[in-house]
């Protein structure tokens, strides 16, 4: 049985056909490749050669973050250890936070002498202490980027300096972001610091965007000759977040530019909603032979869209749920499906689950169920 509602109670079945505004097209850029993406919906608003592959330079070191975010989170290590630094750490080329060989720098510090300084002293460092070489490490970084759904990446070390066979594209870089946003916010917070002291040695955050626009709070940049200047951006407006990954610009300047423009054109002509909190019921089911004749049912996962603005009083959904629904039901069955549309197009699709178990009901309860059931 097919049941076609209105998303909220703005969307009337008999109100007057509105003409959507017509979304201009994003803004041509001349770096190599870039990507635009809402961060809760998935979808890409702007893009140029987002499946290419190429070098990420210093963008590598989100990948070296999460890989110690999740020893972090996994209890392998804490913020507090003390990793003894190594001659190759310290003669990494590059970019550096200054530490020095043989002296002992806590895994915090390390994190943010790579974070905010670009420091490939620190990435060496950190990738040695949890898997004992950077080459192993570099082996875990491809196998967390695998897990992801990063198929298109592999990692040769944990800096971004050029190394053949090191190579992602933009929208690999675009999920690995986003992951790092939702998955690990205590440490993202690290991504809008503008400056960072070790040693005696101030160093700021290269990420231009953090002292341009104040919905900037993260996240990387990277440079080398082969792979021209990158930035990774993360912005929030109004509740909707927006990752752009800009790769090979030809300068600085370029490169947050080229960066400030997609997000504007972001924020300026779409918009992010949560139509669905996950946990909350979507619709009821009628539930015959049980002790309770109702359930409620909904998403595993918050439901967003993103849409052009002034669209939203014109979304639509369809739920598709089973002609008849019988006790015993289990939050595990799934029972129904929710698809999000606007103008003919799937914008979101989920499976529906039962909110509540409802056990079989007594003799005398599915004995009159099996009854009504005939009427039906």
């Amino acid at each position: 049985m097919n049941l076609f509602v209105r998303a909220f109670s703005l969307l009337f079945l008999l109100a007057p056909v509105v003409v959507l505004a017509q979304v201009p097209s994003a803004p041509e850029l001349a770096a190599r490749g870039y990507i635009l993406v809402d961060h809760h919906s998935g979808k890409v608003l702007a893009s140029k050669n987002e499946q290419e592959s190429l070098e990420p330079a210093s963008i590598t070191k989100l990948m070296t973050a999460y890989a110690v975010f999740r020893a972090l989170s996994d209890g392998q290590i804490t913020l507090a250890d003390q990793v003894q630094i190594s001659e190759t750490a310290w003669r990494t080329p590059g970019s550096r936070m200054f530490i020095e060989v043989n002296t002992r720098v806590s895994v915090e510090e390390l994190l943010q002498g790579m974070i905010v300084q670009s420091g490939n002293d620190a990435s060496v460092a950190l990738a040695e202490y949890i898997a004992g070489t950077e080459t192993v490490f570099a082996q875990l970084m491809t196998q967390y980027a695998r897990e992801l759904g990063m198929n298109n990446t592999t990692y040769k070390n944990s800096t971004g300096l050029p190394a053949d066979g090191h190579e992602t594209t933009a929208a690999d870089i675009a999920r690995l972001a986003s992951v790092i946003v939702t998955e690990y916010p205590q440490y993202y917070a690290w991504y809008s610091q503008r400056e960072f002291t070790y040693n005696g040695i101030t160093q700021k955050n290269r990420n231009a965007l953090l002292w341009r626009d104040p919905s900037v709070d993260g996240m990387k940049t990277g440079m080398t000759d082969a792979a021209g200047y990158c930035l990774v951006s993360s912005a929030k407006r109004d509740g909707m977040r927006l990752i752009s990954v800009v790769l090979g610009t030809k300068s600085p300047t370029a490169r947050a530019n080229d960066s400030q423009a997609l997000l504007n054109y972001g924020f300026r002509f779409f918009e992010t909603r949560l139509l669905y909190p996950a946990g909350d019921a979507v619709t009821e089911a009628r539930v015959w032979k049980g002790e309770r004749e109702t359930t409620g049912l909904g998403t595993r996962q918050d439901i967003y869209v993103t849409i052009p603005r002034g669209a939203y009083d014109r979304l639509e959904a369809q739920l598709d749920l089973p002609q008849q629904v019988v006790a015993p039901v289990e939050p595990t069955d799934q029972l129904g499906v929710l698809r999000v549309s606007l103008a003919d197009q799937t914008l979101a699709e989920a499976n529906l689950f039962a909110l509540n178990a409802v056990p079989q009901g007594s003799i005398w309860q599915r004995a009159r169920d099996s009854v009504l059931l005939w009427f039906e």
